[in-house]
């Protein structure tokens, strides 16, 4: 057996196609701006690509980019600047950043209704209280992926190796959602496989190459790779290859999940703008 193959790339064209058509339908300008800090090439081309994408999907967008010894304060007070500033809808401050500037402290100064990453702890409650409204990207295009596969979620057993706030428990957060039976699994898990070997979806997203072999993963699984790792060999995931040997459903790395993060940020864009527009406040604010 073979798995099939989840072409992230087919699917986030889908989405993207249908994100232009609803900007034009919205009939209002919508704006991404981003901020990036420092030199790192992979940051660099990941903004580089948001842009290129907004501007197909017909999304204005800024790019703040700064050198790595920038004041924290200067990042801070852009970001007060862009909250205020009426013709910005999204906001994403690309991670991560250099070590002199405190993440969760400049993650959290987004206004919530413009953190398009879904980061904020007014974002993270609301998904925790079932209401999610921007939700981080790579966790919501995997629903995507799962749903055009018809996998089925409810009472099924979905384990998520990873406990990241970006990733592991979003992802958690929405398969449980879906009333799937859901395990977090850890770098202090005792017996990663006896877990992974009962899941029906298993979503690895720890950034260890090939921490999932094939002896762990049950025949049949839906596997949902997250990871993406720079090696001698190019770019891995966590899943070794040879587990489309076993499972039923994978994604591949590259090509799979990457993707839908791009095409779920200008969705979340769009949403954005349609809520700010509505001037309907937060839920529980």
């Amino acid at each position: 057996m073979t798995a099939v193959r989840i072409d992230g790339k087919a699917l986030a064209a889908k989405v993207r196609a249908q994100v232009a058509e609803d900007v034009k339908a919205f009939g209002e300008p919508v704006c991404l701006a981003t901020i990036l800090v420092g030199d790192d090439p992979a940051s660099h081309v990941y903004v580089g690509n948001k842009h290129e994408a907004s501007h197909e999907a017909g999304i204005d967008s800024r790019d703040h980019r700064f050198p790595s010894d920038t004041p924290e304060s200067e990042i801070l007070d852009l970001l007060a600047e862009l909250n205020a500033d009426d013709e910005v809808d999204g906001i994403l401050v690309q991670l991560p950043l250099p070590e002199h500037m405190d993440e969760a402290k400049v993650t959290r100064v987004v206004d919530p209704a413009k953190d398009v990453d879904g980061f904020h702890p007014t974002n993270a409650g609301l998904l925790f209280l079932g209401e999610p409204f921007l939700v981080p990207a790579t966790p919501s295009g995997v629903m995507v992926m799962l749903a055009e596969h018809g996998v089925e979620l409810k009472g099924k057993e979905a384990v998520v190796i990873g406990r990241s706030e970006i990733v592991g428990k979003p992802m958690a957060m929405l398969l449980l959602a879906e009333h799937a039976t859901v395990t977090i699994c850890h770098s202090r898990t005792v017996n990663l496989a006896e877990h992974t070997r009962r899941a029906d979806v298993l979503v690895a997203a720890v950034g260890r190459p090939g921490i999932v072999t094939p002896e762990m993963v049950k025949p049949g699984a839906t596997v949902i790779d997250i990871g993406v790792n720079r090696t001698d060999a190019g770019l891995v995931g966590d899943v070794d290859p040879a587990v489309f040997d076993v499972a039923g459903l994978m994604t591949p790395v590259p090509g799979g999940v990457g993707p839908m993060t791009i095409a779920m940020l200008l969705r979340n864009t769009l949403t954005a703008s349609q809520h700010r527009r509505s001037k309907v406040a937060l839920p529980g604010s």
